[in-house]
């Protein structure tokens, strides 16, 4: 679900106290662009679609990430298909749950080994 090793690697590049803004940032860039999904045309979605890919490959959700490329080239395949994101929100809001403290938007310790 979380790739440790990507999370390490940011702390080892941005510190341990820019890590924490760098990941509330994400979580909540990523919240916005889930709600816009709900309201935006093809086009848009497929660009909101592959920033959401590529946001959470390069903080560590690797699942989630898996899931925009496979939603990303199934509605390129079938433009005429219904956008579904209900599995991109199920990861997300899982991998928020791994990712941070309960009741905070500060990391999960266990992450910063």
């Amino acid at each position: 679900m979380i790739n440790t090793a990507r999370i390490q690697e940011l702390k080892d590049e941005v510190g341990e106290d820019d890590l924490f803004e760098v990941i509330e940032l994400f979580c909540e860039e990523v919240e916005e662009v889930l709600d816009i999904l709900d309201a935006s045309s093809q086009n848009e979605f497929l660009a909101q679609l592959h920033f959401l890919k590529g946001s959470a490959l390069n903080i560590g959700l690797d699942a989630v990430s898996e899931l925009c490329k496979t939603e990303e080239v199934r509605l390129k395949s079938d433009p005429s298909a219904p956008p579904n994101i209900g599995a991109i929100r199920s990861a997300f809001s899982d991998a928020k749950k791994a990712l941070l403290k309960p009741g905070t938007n500060r990391p999960q310790s266990r992450l910063l080994t």
